[in-house]
């Protein structure tokens, strides 16, 4: 059963400043941040398209939180298969909603790999469901986002700490700092043996920081490219270390112990799923919040009283040439070029 936490409750009431009611399509909202944030929109008055694997878990986890039917909308994708994201653009272009808002939130964490798993396509699975799928879905709906007439049209992209190296996180070498080099990787075709995006060997801890670094730099990339001339807000956020989220379903059964123990009673850093899922629709829904380019983060609330602020980027994250580099790529990647 799905319950929210003390300060999910507290914070779930949406302010008076939460905007217009629109339609947002949100991946992996079956569990973790994706579940918290669709229960905080439908709060809001929203409508939420829930994009996920299992459709059954994705229903059994609305009945669970008590959503109402007419809230919601569940629509399969396996974000790892890029036949899958195009079926799933297709169902949603039939349900005849328009598209106000697009939430990448899905993530594959798999720390324990020896060998790379390979999706459909034959590329690594981390890389492939957090980024290619993600890349591609954000491509074909970019029409439909560009023609809704909602006040503040937004995509967002959910980033982590690890794949910033300006942030304490980020900078911890195990089993090594996200980092693209110089995507040889990627020029080379990314199928087998390859691996990382970098040609190097495979570390499936850091293919997952460099999959989400590769989410940052689309952010910062489509932000450069588009928001000029659409008025699309593009932002990223990090909304804290969510340790017990099912994104460490993989990892070690100790880990998944210890790590939120001390989040919660050392760092102080620790945000639960609930808290978590109201601060991505914040970056949805609210005014405040309508400033593309940012990447937005929180204090701890030991030192900054919990309160959102643009956090800077790496400049792995930033770099012009390697964000124009890594979007040509992942282009041809995913077939649109």
């Amino acid at each position: 059963m799905v319950s929210a936490s003390g300060d999910a409750a507290r914070s779930s009431t949406p302010s008076a400043a939460s905007g217009t009611p629109g339609t947002v399509l949100i991946t992996g909202a079956s569990s973790g941040v994706g579940l918290f944030a669709t229960k905080a929109m439908v709060d809001r008055g929203w409508h939420v398209v829930m994009a996920c694997r299992d459709v059954d878990k994705s229903r059994r986890a609305q009945a669970a939180l008590a959503l109402p039917d007419g809230s919601v909308t569940h629509l399969p994708v396996d974000l790892a298969d890029l036949d899958s994201v195009r079926q799933l653009v297709e169902s949603f272009r039939a349900t005849g909603r328009p598209l106000d808002a697009l939430v990448v939130n899905a993530a594959v964490y798999l720390p324990r790999l020896t060998h790379p798993e390979r999706s459909p396509q034959g590329y690594e699975i981390s890389m492939a469901t957090n980024h290619f799928g993600h890349f591609l879905l954000i491509h074909l709906l970019l029409e439909a986002l560009k023609a809704s007439s909602h006040p503040s049209r937004r995509l967002v992209i959910l980033g982590t700490v690890t794949a910033n190296s300006k942030e304490l996180g980020g900078k911890i070498p195990i089993p090594a700092p996200a980092d693209l080099g110089d995507l040889s990787g990627f020029a080379a075709g990314f199928k087998a043996p390859i691996a990382m995006a970098d040609g190097k060997r495979f570390k499936p801890g850091k293919a997952y920081k460099d999959s989400k670094l590769c989410n940052m730099i689309t952010t910062q990339e489509l932000h450069r490219r588009l928001h000029a001339s659409t008025g699309l807000v593009f932002t990223s956020l990090y909304p804290g270390c969510v340790a017990d989220s099912p994104l460490f379903r993989n990892t070690p059964q100790a880990f998944q112990t210890i790590f939120p123990w001390f989040q919660k009673n050392i760092t102080g850093g620790y945000v639960s799923q609930a808290l978590a899922g109201e601060r991505v629709a914040q970056v949805v829904a609210d005014p405040d919040f309508a400033i593309s380019g940012v990447h937005w983060s929180w204090g701890n609330r030991q030192t900054k009283g919990g309160k959102q602020f643009s956090q800077e980027l790496s400049d792995k994250a930033s770099n012009p040439q390697t964000a124009e580099r890594m979007w040509d790529l992942s282009m041809k990647l995913v077939g649109l070029a």
